[in-house]
């Protein structure tokens, strides 16, 4: 499921272009990303791959609160 400030799966494929240009992108059929859409959910790995490409559709990366800011 989406963390509440990942955009939701209809966001991230019209940012890549649409139902087609991702299909395009991944290599496989529309129809696939369609079910995407309806689902609203993106398989993990191709999100990772999305996120891994494409950060600045995703915003920000959150800072943890265990980190120390002085190194």
């Amino acid at each position: 499921m989406n963390s509440p400030r990942e955009p939701d799966a209809n966001a991230i494929i019209d940012a890549l272009g649409g139902t087609t240009a991702v299909a395009s992108l991944c290599d496989i059929k529309s129809p696939s990303v369609s079910e995407w859409r309806r689902k609203n959910e993106i398989p993990k790995p191709w999100l990772r791959y999305f996120k891994a490409t494409r950060p600045d559709i995703f915003g920000p990366a959150p800072v943890s609160p265990n980190k120390s800011e002085a190194a």
